[in-house]
């Protein structure tokens, strides 16, 4: 039992995303340029600036419900895609991984949804098209690299939580979903699997969230290279270390159970964080 299917096509993807983004270096990095001159000030939050992020985001997608669900369809598509690719390949294992990497994937996932809620705040008219609005930004090459980071570090996930099947559940796949579950929760190496996959799987959600927490909101924002953006949204989280680690348990949680039926509750869920995450990013970095 291996995972190479997904992980090819990972490689791949990332491999492809990077060629395109190889002409615009210099929108990624500025090495004659002091990187803490080109950082933005950042501000002190309250778990009450999280809550109010959170009913912002929900007034966006109320605003323009149609078109935002119009455009976040595409995450219960790719979400019931990986659970066939699961299946079909004997990755029952991973079915829950590949779940949980969304958490990983999701500030690249809502490029769109964030320059909706920028069109929104300059008072503009606003339709699903001009979700596509991201990729005429100026920053757009940092963007695609910050995206290639993130699915590196998404790739790297799956061969984590398959190795830790392999030394604990594995070499062996399950014969169904049922006989991996009772498995799972009523062995000692099933119980081993779980606890050292929520470990490994914190410690890849704390660097995701330190990379991208408000880094694709600022690339849309301002021209800036990706090296800028990313120790901006560092120093957010180094700034505001238990908002934004109650952040990151939200951004979870929500995904979590958007994805429990069947993955359609992503459709509500996702655009909800992704507008949540714009008006989250105003509130850490002053215009």
């Amino acid at each position: 039992m291996t995972i190479q299917n997904p992980v090819e096509w990972g490689i791949s993807a990332v491999r492809q995303a990077a060629a395109i983004v190889g002409h615009a270096s210099q929108a990624v990095y500025h090495p004659k340029e002091d990187l803490n001159a080109l950082a933005p000030d950042v501000r002190h939050i309250t778990a009450n600036d999280l809550w109010a992020s959170i009913v912002q985001g929900f007034a966006d997608f109320r605003a323009y419900r149609t078109d935002v669900i119009f455009v976040s369809l595409v995450y219960p598509l790719i979400g019931i895609v990986l659970a066939q690719a699961a299946f079909g390949h004997d990755l029952v294992p991973l079915l829950f991984p590949l779940a949980a990497g969304f958490a990983l994937i999701g500030p690249f996932a809502g490029i769109g949804l964030y320059e909706l809620s920028r069109k929104r705040e300059q008072g503009a008219p606003v339709s699903w098209s001009d979700a596509l609005g991201a990729f005429r930004s100026p920053s757009w090459g940092a963007i695609a690299a910050l995206g290639c980071m993130l699915m590196a570090l998404y790739v790297a996930w799956l061969v984590a939580a398959e190795t830790i099947y392999m030394v604990t559940l594995g070499p062996e796949p399950p014969v169904s979903v049922e006989a991996f579950a009772r498995a799972a929760l009523t062995t000692g190496a099933g119980w081993t699997m779980i606890g050292s996959g929520i470990a490994v799987g914190f410690l890849f959600a704390v660097v995701a969230l330190a990379m991208g927490a408000i880094a694709f909101p600022l690339l849309l924002d301002r021209h800036v290279g990706v090296d800028t953006a990313i120790w901006t949204s560092v120093r957010c989280v180094l700034t505001n270390p238990w908002p934004m680690a109650l952040w990151g348990m939200m951004v979870t949680a929500g995904l979590v159970l958007g994805s429990i039926p069947a993955f359609v509750g992503l459709i509500v869920v996702m655009p909800v964080l992704g507008h949540a995450t714009w008006h989250l990013y105003r509130k850490l970095v002053p215009h």
